[in-house]
């Protein structure tokens, strides 16, 4: 690896301790409680080329400001401000920083402006290291699952150590690969888990119930920001968000129905409000597709990297059998736009590595209960029939055998979603659909959760467990330690691309290392 973790690391503790100090003029001289307030720290993300985002939030009208620069001194520095932070987005904004000389370290002071009397309030500091313009090592860490059954913020155990964990490795970015919030989760005082213990949380009027309004979802969101070690992680490790179910309901597809819970509201009336507060609060560019609301996208990071992050909840058919031989809306699950969009993308990609950030794993068997008693109701894109591409199926058939025909190379899928961690290397002799070169899929999580056991694979594309770690039991808390991150190494003189999977204390359970085509031992 590079020299890069270390010159960071010595960076990021001159920060905190403080030995850097801003040389700011406020418009106006006020006392603290009159300044507008960043509530909820800083937030980085969607490196693109020489730019990216800066997210905050304040407490009231205001506009954000943030300053930035290549050194921790902030010698010369460069400004950018946002449109005004107002109550339609819940006070949030965004800041796109341009200009970014490649592959630098970028330190920056980001602050609020009172909309009003122009008083300038306290700076919040972050960091990240701008997009390589030539190959160098890369690092980076992905996981998902973020405070789901009923698992918050546990003062206890430090709060959400993971995060934390995933800090201390140091990477240039973070994925996260869905269920950003559990806004169907409701966060309990406390609860009994296993051999009797009490898992204890933080608790906000928020997550005292399902969400059903804007407000409501905006509220999960914040109470993630509470945790200290989430504050911290977020203003010095780069962002890339995607989202999956629990940012709106459990399973949610457009034939959801909703329980008691949700007082008579139907599907469609949470979708406005869950995507709303989803995009008010990632560190996100904004994508000009579905009327501003499009979440998948792709970022190239340099020469030996492009992530393609999807969206599979979007544009899916109702979560059915999941057994139609006939491609239509019903078997979808991409959808042809996002389909078609992602076959070009990849196929015109000149990074040496293809990374593929799925909000679902391809092969595993999740079900959404039954259509009628013996009739399995699918969640996923399996359908447990180990046959030739029904359904879901039928998508991810035609994507790989393009790749094949097209000869894209060094294709790796990542993802989360099941709440354990895993290996899977698929492969055309051990499959029902053959048509397709092989590769491998990397499943990690959840961050703060319960943990589950592995699920059956579906055979149709070949997959072959490597390695797996999860309970034998349903809803492990996190006390039992079974909470994982993923990591990816990309070596710059090898072109070598290395996961590895870590627990809830950074611990190395797995390590996989991949060699680009053509150069296989």
């Amino acid at each position: 690896m590079s020299q890069f973790p270390v010159r960071r690391r010595s960076l990021i503790q001159t920060l905190s301790a403080g030995l850097v100090l801003p040389s700011l003029a406020p418009a106006i001289l006020a006392n603290v409680q009159d300044r507008p307030q960043m509530t909820d720290g800083v937030q980085s993300g969607d490196l693109l080329g020489d730019r990216a985002m800066v997210w905050s939030r304040s407490d009231r009208p205001a506009k954000l400001v943030v300053e930035w620069d290549t050194t921790s001194t902030f010698a010369q520095p460069r400004r950018a401000a946002s449109a005004q932070a107002h109550a339609g987005t819940d006070y949030t904004a965004r800041v796109e920083l341009r200009g970014l000389p490649a592959d630098q370290s970028i330190f920056y002071r980001a602050w609020f402006e009172d909309a009003r009397t122009g008083t300038a309030g306290e700076p919040w500091f972050g960091h990240l290291r701008s997009v390589p313009g030539l190959p160098r090592d890369i690092r980076f860490v992905w996981s998902g699952d973020t405070v789901g059954q009923g698992f918050g913020i546990n003062p206890e155990i430090g709060g959400m150590r993971i995060y934390d964990a995933m800090r201390r490795r140091l990477p240039d970015f973070f994925l996260h690969s869905g269920d950003t919030i559990y806004a169907d989760g409701p966060v309990p005082a406390q609860q009994v888990v296993e051999n009797g213990r009490v898992w204890r949380n933080l608790t906000t009027e928020a997550k005292s119930h399902v969400a059903v309004t804007v407000d409501d979802f905006r509220g999960n969101y914040r109470y993630n920001l509470m945790d200290e070690n989430v504050r911290r992680f977020n203003a010095e490790v780069p962002q890339i968000w995607q989202w999956d179910d629990h940012e709106t309901t459990n399973n949610w597809s457009s034939g959801k129905q909703l329980d008691s819970r949700y007082g008579g509201a139907a599907i469609r009336d949470l979708l406005g409000p869950a995507r709303q507060a989803w995009l008010e609060y990632s560190p996100m560019r904004p994508q000009p597709g579905d009327k501003g609301g499009r979440i998948y996208r792709s970022l190239p990071y340099g020469p030996l990297l492009e992530l393609f992050v999807l969206d599979m909840r979007s544009y899916r058919g109702s979560n059915d059998a999941n057994l139609s031989a006939v491609p239509g809306p019903q078997t979808a699950f991409l959808g042809r736009t996002q389909l078609d969009w992602l076959k070009q993308a990849l196929v015109h990609s000149t990074a040496q590595w293809k990374v593929i950030a799925a909000d679902m794993p391809l092969s595993l068997a999740v079900a959404d209960g039954e259509m009628s008693p013996g009739v399995p109701r699918w969640e996923a894109i399996a359908n447990g029939d180990n046959g030739k591409p029904l359904g879901r199926e039928m998508e991810i058939a035609e994507l790989l055998d393009f790749l094949r025909q097209r000869q894209v190379r060094d294709v790796v899928w990542l993802t989360a979603d099941v709440h354990y961690c895993a290996a899977h290397h698929y492969h055309p002799d051990r499959a029902a659909f053959q048509q397709f070169e092989p590769f491998w899929e990397f499943v990690a999580g959840p961050l703060n959760a319960g943990s589950f056991p592995s699920c059956a694979l579906d055979m149709t594309f070949g997959p072959q467990v490597v390695f797996e770690k999860a309970p034998t039991e349903p809803n492990i808390s996190p006390l039992a330690g079974l909470q994982f991150f993923g990591e990816v190494n990309i070596n710059a003189r090898d072109k070598s691309l290395t996961v590895t999977l870590r627990d809830l204390d950074g611990v190395a359970v797995f390590e996989q290392q991949l060699k680009p085509f053509g150069h296989e031992v």
